[in-house]
């Protein structure tokens, strides 16, 4: 299937043009997606099978890359027991919860394919990087780091945890998000429906956190109002209020406009470029990212970058980034901020003002990458997209992390939760006995991060190997086309797209909860015994299970979190480079 992706690079060789892959070993977490996003790229494949991936030129060498599992897990379920992500998920309803999808091993798989990258970035720049590992333990820590970080700071969170959230039900049984960043849009939402003031002045905070704490305990009377509205008033109230409201979509009606896109686009530019060699331990040593973001998506990107080597000069408004003051702090820094900008340089700059856009385009100038996140049309309105850009720096790599890359005429809001309900992960993160409900865990916000990271890298590389600037664009709607990529599968076979009532649901015992792993999740009752008892038995019996991990605060001394130079936790590096 031709896509923008393969239309794009059809211009000119992809970033793998030429190079040829060959697998070996068992198999391992995120295989299927490495060898997709491979073959995206331009990999010649032998057919082969296995975990081991290894990709290979003549001229460059090669590098290899595997997953693991890592520490006591042995497959999803357990992974996500044991990292936290259970924990996360569950907390909308007050109980650990298991992703029924596999969000652990498509990061891991994501990652494997950065790792590749980078390596083979390294080998063309003199570097002697030969094997990247990539374990779904460390994966999964790294798409939970801001909860952990909150959990480990020296301060409580500003906003409750306690069950409750989104979606609402209309008075006809319509399942809807609502999406707003502006407190006086919200209550004027709430008014035009006639909800109770202390409802309204009581549901923003949790409503505002939630990206934050993956929970919104608002007033139940929030709710009750929505249920007598039907869908259309609810919308015109939305509308005039300068909020926006948009319906679960299912995954059956998402796989019918499904357009075959892949999850990124790489746009070669005819301009000239010549590489520069730098040998270091880290792959991307030597470069400088510049980067504006906001929120999570391309701020996760650029510290994926940082910790692979590169210079991350973060641009902030004048008085800084205002999250930095978001609580929990440590060290009066936002802790949940540190966990996605630790280590950047920050400059502060007025991007309204014709001096502060100058200001930006000198230091993109001098930059390898420059990475954004903001609204679309934005930069051209700025005068700051690539074609502005590149006039002045030919060789820059311009990355865009959007929201729906201009991909659904139309589409809501391109937030988290709002992606999340319009592509039908409500559906595919719940198995089929739970009502469709987007998760308050920020899954999209994160994979949309790392698919940026990853197309900056294939864009580096590109740059280096064929000597011109790339412009690369990658978005939530991509994360969420890669999350549900197997449920859209199963409805093309004619199955049931989501997974079968009670899936990856852990079992209570006395004093906590158990997980089993996915082929053997049966139904047991251990609900009378402790956990160490009800892991005895369990075991006994030939079935692998681990203790849930409910308390984020116990994995700070588990020996894998370090504590950075502010004190707050740090989950290690996701990739061993050898």
């Amino acid at each position: 299937m031709t896509t923008p992706f393969t239309q794009a690079l059809a211009r000119t060789s992809g970033p793998l043009d030429g190079l040829r892959l060959e697998r070996s070993g068992p198999p391992g977490p995120g295989g299927a997606l490495i060898a997709e996003h491979l073959r995206l790229l331009g990999v010649a494949t032998d057919g082969s099978a296995g975990g081991r991936f290894t990709v290979s030129d003549p001229g460059i060498g090669s590098v290899t890359a595997r997953t693991s599992w890592g520490g006591a897990a042995s497959d999803e379920a357990t992974v996500q027991a044991a990292t936290g992500i259970m924990a996360v998920h569950g907390r909308r309803h007050g109980a650990p919860a298991g992703l029924a999808v596999d969000y652990a091993a498509t990061t891991t798989g994501v990652l494997a394919v950065q790792g590749l990258l980078a390596g083979l970035l390294a080998r063309l720049r003199g570097g002697s990087t030969t094997r990247v590992e990539v374990s779904a333990e460390r994966a999964a820590l790294l798409t939970v780091s801001q909860y952990l970080a909150a959990a480990g700071a020296e301060e409580d969170e500003a906003a409750e945890l306690a069950p409750g959230g989104p979606p609402f039900t209309s008075a006809e049984g319509a399942v809807f998000e609502l999406e707003t960043l502006d407190p006086g849009a919200w209550a004027a939402f709430w008014r035009a429906l006639d909800a109770p003031q202390e409802a309204i002045r009581r549901g923003w905070r949790p409503f505002q956190f939630r990206y934050a704490t993956a929970c919104a305990p608002f007033p139940q009377a929030l709710h009750d109002v929505v249920r007598g509205h039907a869908l259309e008033r609810i919308r015109d109230a939305a509308e005039a209020a300068g909020a926006e409201v948009c319906p679960l979509w299912s995954l059956q009606e998402r796989a019918a406009e499904f357009d075959g896109a892949a999850p990124f686009e790489l746009t070669p530019c005819d301009t000239t470029y010549s590489p520069v060699g730098s040998l270091s331990e880290l792959p991307l040593a030597g470069f400088t990212v510049l980067e504006a973001g906001r929120r999570i998506q391309a701020p996760l990107a650029a510290h994926l970058l940082g910790l692979l080597g590169a210079e991350v000069i973060r641009i902030e408004p004048p008085g800084g980034d205002p999250l930095r003051g978001m609580p929990p702090a440590c060290s009066g820094v936002s802790a949940r901020w540190l966990a996605l900008n630790r280590g950047k340089r920050a400059v502060e700059v007025d991007i309204k003002s014709p001096s502060g856009r100058e200001r930006l385009r000198e230091l993109a100038a001098d930059a390898d990458v420059f990475l954004h996140n903001w609204a679309p049309g934005k930069a051209a309105q700025l005068g700051l997209d690539h074609e502005h850009l590149a006039t002045a720096n030919p060789g820059l790599v311009y990355a865009y992390t959007s929201g729906w890359a201009d991909r659904l005429p139309g589409a809501p809001m391109g937030t988290d939760f709002m992606v999340q309900a319009r592509t039908g992960v409500g559906e595919s993160v719940r198995p089929a006995d739970e009502p469709p409900a987007p998760s308050l865990m920020t899954v999209l916000d994160v994979l949309g991060g790392l698919l940026g990271a990853e197309a900056t890298l294939a864009g580096l590389l590109h740059r280096e190997r064929f000597g011109c600037g790339v412009r690369v664009d990658s978005s939530l709607l991509g994360a969420a086309d890669v999350l549900t990529a197997p449920a859209r599968s199963r409805v093309a076979q004619g199955l049931a797209p989501r997974q079968p009532a009670g899936f990856r649901r852990p079992l209570p015992t006395a004093d906590g909860w158990v997980a089993l792993s996915d082929h053997c999740a049966l139904p047991y009752d251990v609900r009378d015994l402790s956990t160490e008892a009800a892991l005895e038995r369990l075991r006994g019996r030939g079935l692998f299970a681990v203790p849930v991990v409910t308390d984020l605060a116990d994995l700070l001394d588990s020996g894998s979190i370090g504590r950075d130079a502010h004190g707050a936790p740090a989950v290690p590096s996701p990739w061993s480079f050898i």
